[in-house]
């Protein structure tokens, strides 16, 4: 069928090895051979005609490795091989591809470390690579994939090294999974200029140092995941801002603290876990405002106080909350609370509203009296004269103080300061 342009035929139970004559059909543009029970290797002739741009040959139980002639591909647009056994050293089996917009290579055994390649692929859209046995770092060539790429999985391989500061250049992508590698170090400045994520999963890795504030700046996630890391410090106040979040993992990490006040801000929140870090103090009644949480997971923390009044918290189980100090509630588990720890909270919130309240006042007061006594100090360089008539007519105050009553009194001093004047 030297003719043949297009040939489907997946999510079938075709068994056995795919016909190798299939790789000298020099016009076929679409070959889509997913889902079914395939064995064997791919054609080896595949795309030697030049004309291939569709090609999927997924979930099957293909080995072997990648053609030779795939390297030299240009023309294709789309591949899908994802969930076989193929084998290869991924830096070295596939090429540069121009046209280049889809390519799933997850669930199989490459090896090898990530070419930078990649990078010089402009209309890649989507790279995929989790569940292989890569290794080495990521090269900051992948940087270069700025105007298109909106979707990379580099999770579940062996990748080590830091993140570069280049990511900050994919400002098109939505999805990034780095989960269950090795990556080390703090995250960098840069990659909270990836403003248009809605997908983040950078857990289980050996990430350091402070959540970054500018993760803040990611207004359209939808979930963040950093557990299983080493961040310490505090939870970012600016963090409070991902108000579309619904899943919210910070769980097993050196964070300390306090839970910050403005968590109600995460007004889209439906899952939260802050398990095993060291975060102290009090729950903050803000969790009351946040109607949509159904699951908080806040054990093993150094937490204290009662439990808020919120769904998450009183239909929690044992295992959200235990292996804190003090707790209480009426929750299975928990202690009764006395009404001196009800007390302390409240007492505790107080204080941090009348601070917040009282230090602008004073500050405010402050330069007031400031501009008062600036006015003062002018005055006394009134004349000689003005000095003399002011101390004159103290001594007449004085004398109506002692003789006279109060209307007197006061008919006097409206007559000595002219009105109540500003000269006097």
């Amino acid at each position: 069928m030297s003719n043949l342009i297009s040939l489907v035929l997946r999510e079938n139970q075709l068994t056995g090895p795919i016909p190798q004559g299939i790789g000298d059909l020099i016009n076929l543009e679409t070959l889509q051979l997913d889902t079914n029970q395939f064995i064997g290797n791919l054609p080896q002739n595949i795309c030697h005609g030049g004309s291939l741009r569709y090609f999927a040959a997924s979930n099957n139980h293909l080995d072997g490795q990648i053609p030779k002639s795939f390297k030299n591909c240009t023309s294709i647009v789309r591949v899908q091989l994802r969930g076989n056994q193929l084998i290869g050293d991924i830096s070295k089996d596939f090429g540069v591809y121009p046209n280049l917009e889809f390519i799933d290579l997850r669930h199989n055994r490459f090896y090898g470390r990530i070419s930078s390649n990649w990078g010089q692929c402009q209309q890649l859209q989507t790279l995929l690579l989790g569940k292989n046995n890569i290794t080495g770092s990521i090269p900051k060539e992948i940087g270069n994939c700025t105007t298109q790429l909106g979707e990379l999985d580099l999770s579940s391989n062996h990748i080590v090294g830091t993140i570069p500061k280049e990511f900050g250049s994919l400002i098109s992508l939505m999805k990034l999974w780095m989960n269950g590698n090795q990556v080390s170090g703090a995250i960098p400045f840069e990659f909270g200029f990836l403003t248009n994520l809605e997908y983040l999963d950078l857990s289980s890795n050996k990430l350091s140092k402070s959540i970054p504030s500018n993760f803040g700046d990611f207004v359209k996630l939808i979930e963040l995941n950093l557990s299983h890391n080493d961040f310490s410090e505090r939870i970012p106040t600016h963090l409070m801002h991902l108000s579309h979040i619904s899943k919210l993992d910070i769980s097993y990490n050196s964070l300390n603290g306090e839970i910050p006040m403005e968590i109600y801000k995460l007004e889209s929140i439906v899952i939260l876990n802050l398990s095993h870090n060291h975060l102290s103090g009090f729950i903050p009644k803000a969790f009351e405002q946040m109607h949509w949480l159904l699951y908080a997971d806040i054990s093993y923390n150094e937490l204290q106080g009662p439990i808020p009044d919120s769904n998450a918290f009183i239909n929690a189980s044992v295992e959200a909350l235990q292996g804190n100090k003090g707790l209480c509630g009426n929750v299975l588990g928990l202690q009764p609370c006395n009404v001196s720890m009800i007390y302390k909270h409240s007492s505790k919130r107080g204080h941090k509203v009348v601070f917040l309240l009282v230090f602008p006042l004073l500050g405010v007061v402050t330069v007031l009296l400031s501009i008062f006594g600036f006015f003062l100090f002018m005055q006394r360089r009134k004349t000689d004269l003005e000095s003399k008539q002011s101390k004159t007519e103290g001594q007449v105050l004085s004398l109506s103080i002692l003789h006279f009553n109060g209307r007197t009194l006061y008919d006097e001093i409206i007559k000595v300061t002219n009105g109540f004047d500003a000269l006097y």
